[in-house]
């Protein structure tokens, strides 16, 4: 994705999850004392395997620089020319002649994993997999145990599942706005306005218990507050990643970020957490302290890449 449109693109990518994540909670809480739920939530992922192999083969254009690799230049030009028409046909269709004479491309020898760890790049991949492992942490703690954790601290199933499902709802204008203002401010402070943003919310259902009658509009309110700010905070979070890494070590770089953080984030916070869903200040305490750190990581220890990553690792010109 070039640089110039990142942003939107990761903001509608990350839009899409939140409708997901929205609507799963919202099915589970009507779901809730029905003994056939967990088949009725399995269906549809289920389903999914005769949908996505069809939009796969017949929607989705593949890599001219594919077909240039298999020698079917002909093909390549077809796939430019999809894509030129699919994005309203501001450019003239490309054509053979103008392709000009290709050989078969031999495919270039990937950098090997431990580049990732070199000289010159090793503080930037740990900056972007740090600034990752605690938007996710945050994240997975929220999805993963927060319906248990209100039903542990007095919640309805029911209850818990809905608020949820108005957590990840917020998330859905949350990212969108995130993806505009990472332009405007930067990703570096952009990823620290949506984890600082979200302590008022989180303090707001830390101390919700205390609020008698109130409880639940406290609850409400710090859900919609850490619905717009820290879980919409993987709009920057991903691409400021991605921007750690130049171009020929990108891929590598981002998965392994990805699978790295999710290791921490998704499997062992969770595990260390679930004893202590029922403790409202260690189970919020927690996701506040993360998301504090993780604020200032990028701050501190990052550089701004605003998608020109290049500017930043040319220390490094045998990645670059």
């Amino acid at each position: 994705m070039p640089a110039q449109h990142r942003r939107t693109y990761s903001a509608v990518y990350e839009m899409a999850l939140a409708s997901s994540f929205t609507v799963v909670p919202f099915i589970a809480g009507l779901l809730a004392g029905n003994e056939n739920a967990f088949r009725f939530l399995a269906l549809p992922g289920g389903l999914a395997v005769t949908v996505i192999p069809v939009i796969v083969y017949f929607v989705l254009p593949e890599s001219p620089r594919w077909f240039l690799r298999k020698g079917q230049l002909q093909a390549a030009v077809d796939s430019v020319n999809l894509i030129i028409a699919r994005t309203g046909n501001k450019m003239p269709p490309l054509t053979l002649e103008a392709l000009g004479e290709h050989r078969e491309v031999a495919p270039e020898p990937l950098p090997p994993y431990r580049a990732l760890f070199a000289k010159g790049q090793l503080r930037w991949t740990t900056v972007g997999i740090l600034s990752g492992i605690c938007a996710g942490t945050a994240f997975f703690l929220i999805s993963v145990l927060l319906p248990k954790a209100l039903n542990d601290q007095g919640f309805a199933v029911s209850a818990s599942l809905g608020l949820t499902s108005i957590v990840y709802a917020a998330s859905f204008f949350g990212k969108g706005f995130t993806g505009f203002l990472m332009e405007i401010i930067g990703r570096r402070w952009t990823i620290a306005y949506a984890l600082t943003g979200s302590l008022p919310g989180l303090a707001l259902m830390l101390l919700s218990h205390r609020a008698g009658d109130y409880a639940g509009v406290m609850m409400v309110a710090g859900g919609l507050i850490m619905g717009f700010t820290v879980l919409s905070a993987f709009t920057a979070t991903r691409v400021y990643l991605s921007e750690q890494f130049p171009t020929a070590l990108r891929g590598r770089g981002h998965i392994f970020g990805e699978s790295f953080g999710r290791l921490f984030a998704g499997g062992f916070a969770p595990f260390l957490m679930e004893p202590h869903t029922g403790s409202a200040p260690i189970f919020f305490g927690t996701i506040i302290v993360v998301v504090a750190i993780g604020a200032f990581i990028p701050l501190v220890f990052g550089r701004e890449t605003v998608g020109q990553l290049e500017t930043v690792t040319e220390g490094v010109p045998a990645l670059a």
